[in-house]
């Protein structure tokens, strides 16, 4: 496989800062989705060697490329999304107002976006990718940059709710954390939306 074909292609049709978009925590019961842009440099020396979805890394790989990633970035962004907007708008539209938050708050205005999936509304060109952080580097590189931003969020948040071991589960529907919510009911960072076949209306576990 090729993992810089869709960055070649944006190149031989004329774009040159090329920027990748990803997000992790679609999926959780608890805390926000967190998503992340950025434009990396593509010349051979500056590639950083093990960038890869960040799902196919254990989480001390992931904490390492994100220094490196951080470290040589042209522009990066990342926004988080709290679950009071989720639950309000869904979590398909939480995670395209926070990739656009992304865009928008990039020191380099990117000439094409290369996108995992989801499709904005902008007028910078774009490139939607199914499964793109498994094939485009600059995805993944976004990729790792949201996951573990969000994983270092959960961390804080587990001191706040310990009772629910946030950091071990990171908020997604494991069976400890169902177990968890059946035996303490909600707390504030958990989606009402996601959760309402666990907790009441008023927060109390059924």
């Amino acid at each position: 496989m090729d993992w810089f074909a869709y960055e070649k292609k944006a190149r031989e049709n004329g774009y040159k800062t090329i920027c990748g978009i990803d997000e992790a925590g679609r999926g959780p019961l608890a805390g926000p989705v967190v998503c992340a842009a950025v434009i990396m440099p593509l010349d051979k020396e500056s590639i950083i060697e093990g960038v890869n979805d960040s799902k196919q890394l254990t989480p001390k790989v992931r904490e390492e490329l994100y220094d490196k990633i951080i470290n040589k970035a042209i522009s990066y962004s990342v926004s988080y999304i709290d679950e009071k907007i989720i639950d309000k708008i869904n979590i398909l539209n939480a995670t395209k107002e926070g990739m656009l938050k992304c865009v928008n708050n990039l020191a380099v205005i990117p000439d094409i976006l290369l996108i995992d999936a989801v499709k904005l509304k902008t007028e910078i060109p774009q490139e939607n990718i199914i499964h793109g952080d498994e094939l485009s580097y600059s995805i993944a590189a976004a990729s790792i940059l949201a996951k573990v931003s969000r994983d270092r969020y959960m961390e804080e948040m587990d001191k706040s709710f310990p009772q629910y071991n946030f950091k071990q589960h990171k908020g997604y529907a494991t069976k400890e954390h169902i177990s968890k919510l059946k035996e303490f009911g909600c707390c504030n960072i958990h989606r009402r939306s996601f959760i309402k076949h666990f907790i009441s209306d008023d927060g109390v576990a059924l």
